[in-house]
């Protein structure tokens, strides 16, 4: 009876993990629908006296597209550096903010690529992960040196570089965002094996 129960308790912890994700793009979508579409169709519709189905939606896509175009130019950047450094300053928000930093930057990685690959660092028998950035030649002995970053939990947009012998290294054969969502949610996600 008791590992029938911890087998239930298993699988349904499992079910729930799964659901998650789920449940988080349901309620996005209905956010977006009945919060913007719906209230920008009924303040439209009284204005021109009928109603454009999916305006809302259009319209929320024209707003993401101006703040993504702010936010890749030198203006816009200085913005929202200062909208980082005044979060920073408030507890609850910090935090907030930093879970949609960490988003965010997983995220866009596929769009950067700015990691060759994933990789496993030797340090005296404890295996980091790490991500490939480049690599370059020793003038001296012309062997081959790897540059990886190692990032921070629970923040990967920093860490730190090292200069690492290809030797000490390992391929775990995952992609670069099974590694990224590993660090990310440090270590409860991510691949079951490793090469």
């Amino acid at each position: 009876m008791k590992k029938f129960l911890g087998h239930l308790r298993m699988y349904v912890f499992r079910g729930l993990l799964a659901m998650i994700p789920i449940a988080l793009s349901v309620l996005a979508v209905r956010f977006i629908y009945f919060f913007i579409d719906k209230k920008i169709i009924n303040l439209v519709s009284k204005y021109i006296g009928y109603s454009i189905p999916g305006l809302g939606i259009l319209l929320l896509l024209v707003v993401l597209y101006v703040i993504g175009l702010l936010a890749s130019i030198a203006i816009g950047k200085q913005l929202f550096g200062l909208i980082e450094k005044i979060t920073a300053r408030i507890p609850l928000i910090r935090t907030i903010y930093q879970i949609g930093q960490q988003v965010s930057f997983s995220l866009s990685l596929p769009e950067k690529q700015l990691f060759e690959r994933v990789v496993l660092v030797d340090f005296h028998g404890i295996w980091a992960i790490g991500f490939v950035t480049g690599a370059f030649k020793e003038n001296k002995t012309g062997r081959q040196l790897l540059r990886v970053f190692f990032p921070n939990v629970p923040n990967p947009t920093t860490g730190f570089v090292t200069v690492v012998d290809p030797a000490k290294t390992r391929d775990p054969k995952w992609t670069v965002e099974e590694g990224i969502r590993v660090v990310v949610s440090g270590g409860i996600i991510g691949p079951d094996m490793v090469d």
